[in-house]
């Protein structure tokens, strides 16, 4: 059994060797795995967490490096399929810190992590998980999102945590992403979001109204992060607010997948919630002030560490 099963994006992060320069100028690039939900994936893993991921490939030299470097993280990787005819995705970034990264995205009309199906699915592995992690881009296209919502109906206890992961150029429309979002919110019950992810969902960007909106969908826990205001989660008897950690930020891309891989631990350890948002926000943070993300992933003690 599983502690985490994720479902969704995976790729190739390709980031600039220099900081505070335009793509158009730079000269060097590293290779890293990408992909959100690999990433959380990677972070629990570092964390000593049972992990696996759902999502596919392309058949090209890129794919067999996103599978191997999803096995030499530690991530399970028998549900990583190969897709024939769809290039595995890149992701290019830029690096201005503090707070300007970026992103462009390489994935083609159809790209492979989105062509995974129901019928590929191991549903008895995903209902066993203590916890599934999904995310808004994963509906964005079929048959994912018929994929996403089998898999949860899957579902019987655990946790199931939406990553409200909102990111415009992968969606036909705004307003195409307010209705799948929706529609799959009944169905989690933690949600992740930052500002811009929660007014998506609930259709405000006050951190107050928004968790309260998210559990009065039915969330168990809400957890809306603010910017340089830090993180708010909310649950029906316990509400932490978190300051930021304050560290030299290099590249704040990987920082979310890292909250969530921490999370998931806080979760299946039973922590209070401030507790875990804490350690979550702290993982987040270590991974901001390096390069890389899934590289970046750390320890349970080097979390502690840096608390």
């Amino acid at each position: 059994m599983f502690d985490l099963i994720t479902i969704g994006r995976c790729g190739v992060d390709v980031y600039p060797l220099q900081t505070g320069v335009s793509l158009d100028r730079v000269e060097s690039f590293g290779k890293f795995l990408g992909g959100s939900p690999t990433n959380v994936a990677v972070a629990a893993a570092r964390h000593g967490l049972r992990s696996a991921v759902i999502t596919a490939t392309g058949a090209d030299p890129f794919g067999a490096y996103v599978r191997r470097a999803i096995r030499d993280f530690g991530v399970d990787d028998a549900y990583v399929a190969t897709v024939e005819g769809a290039p595995t995705p890149v992701t290019f970034c830029e690096i201005f810190p503090p707070d300007d990264f970026p992103i462009y995205f390489y994935r083609g009309e159809h790209p492979p992590d989105l062509q995974v199906t129901p019928e590929s699915l191991d549903l008895d592995a995903i209902r066993d998980a203590t916890v599934f992690w999904f995310t808004a881009t994963g509906l964005s296209q079929e048959p994912s999102r018929s994929a996403h919502a089998a898999a949860l109906a899957a579902r019987r206890g655990g946790w199931t945590v939406f990553d409200l992961d909102y990111r415009p150029v992968l969606w036909e429309s705004p307003e195409a992403a307010r209705r799948g979002v929706r529609e799959m919110l009944p169905h989690a019950d933690v949600a992740v979001g930052n500002l811009d992810e929660v007014e998506n969902a609930v259709g405000t960007r006050d951190p107050e109204a928004a968790a309260q909106a998210l559990l009065d969908a039915g969330m168990r826990v809400a957890v809306v992060k603010m910017g340089p205001e830090g993180v708010l989660a909310r649950s029906a008897d316990e509400r932490a607010v978190v300051e930021p950690v304050k560290v030299d930020v290099v590249n704040g891309i990987g920082a979310g997948d890292a909250f969530g891989g921490a999370l998931c631990l806080g979760l299946i350890k039973g922590w209070p919630l401030e507790r875990a948002v804490r350690f979550a926000n702290a993982a987040g943070a270590y991974v901001a002030a390096r390069l890389a993300c899934a590289d970046a992933m750390p320890t349970t003690d080097e979390v502690l560490a840096l608390l």
